[in-house]
């Protein structure tokens, strides 16, 4: 019997495996749809569906560069040991590349078209569920761009070129030397990666952060017995400090603590020619957010056992 495209794409729309899985499948039952399906449910292929409900929180943050500007991805898997797999880091690598080519985000990274093939992203990963044998995802992805300036790139824990457990972008509009700009971008991005600051500027702090803060330092300057004009000073001097320590400019600069990121940036400028102004930050930290599921091992290890 003849196997159509029509009938291997079914089988996969029904199933998740590969294609060549599906064609497999269909000529080892004669094209009988109900047997393939089952004929892959015994090889263990059509388990897609099934595996995605396990938490992946583990996996790889990708970063890839183009002209004035950058994106980062995070893909998860299940567990770090598919992470360090060939495979795996050629799939993330490849999702970042293809997010170069969208606006950068997430949804329109996953349906662009994978390279050399005519699936999207979120299909490709999908197939490559059943062959991996693990639940894995495109959990996010960001893009920042410059008119004119430099992106600067970092990848924190690096396991592979432009592969690694967290990924910072940074952007610094200028029309200074580019060279200087993309080295100081670097350094301010691994600041990012050490500090990780809240927000570029005091504005962009969602308010109701800066709001508990205040009623926090309000309740411990209230215990001082202090009249209200004192206590309205010290409120203002503690939200200063804080402002301090999670806005990016403001903070201390990691490589010269004598300077905060935007002395740091002004003597930049100078050494590049131009006046620069640090417009983005993006900062992935893999599996940052994702509750983690807890497992009891006596009782796996009693499950793996036959015991109950």
């Amino acid at each position: 019997m003849t196997i159509s495209a029509s009938m291997v794409k079914d089988l996969r729309e029904k199933t998740g495996a590969g294609m060549m899985d599906c064609k497999t499948a269909l000529a080892e039952t004669n094209g009988d749809m109900e047997a393939a399906i089952d004929w892959l449910r015994a090889k263990g292929i059509a388990k897609a569906d099934k595996k995605s409900g396990r938490t992946a929180a583990e996996g790889l943050v990708g970063v890839a560069a183009g002209e004035n500007k950058a994106v980062v991805v995070e893909v998860n898997s299940e567990t770090d040991f598919v992470a360090r797999n060939d495979a795996f880091q050629t799939l993330v690598r490849n999702v970042a590349s293809v997010a170069l080519t969208t606006d950068g985000s997430t949804d329109a990274v996953a349906a662009a078209t994978y390279p050399a093939g005519e699936k999207n992203v979120a299909d490709t990963i999908k197939d490559a569920v059943g062959t991996i044998g693990e639940n894995m995802n495109l959990r996010r992805s960001a893009q920042l761009t410059v008119s004119n300036g430099v992106v600067a790139t970092y990848i924190h824990n690096q396991v592979a070129d432009g592969l690694g457990k967290m990924g910072v972008l940074v952007a610094i509009e200028s029309e200074g030397d580019k060279a200087v700009l993309a080295a100081f971008g670097r350094q301010v991005a691994m600041h990012v990666a050490a500090t990780s600051p809240l927000a570029l500027s005091e504005t962009e702090i969602d308010s109701a952060t800066v709001e508990r803060e205040k009623a926090v330092f309000s309740e411990q300057a209230r215990q001082s017995g202090k009249p209200d004009s004192i206590i309205e000073k010290m409120v203002e001097g503690r939200m200063r400090k804080f402002y301090e320590e999670v806005v990016l400019t403001k903070q201390a600069f990691v490589i010269n603590p004598d300077l905060t990121v935007e002395k740091a940036l002004e003597a930049a400028a100078k050494d590049a020619g131009a006046p620069a102004k640090i417009t983005g930050f993006v900062r992935f930290a893999l599996g940052e957010g994702i509750e983690r599921e807890q497992s009891d091992f006596a009782a796996e290890v009693a499950a793996a056992a036959g015991k109950k």
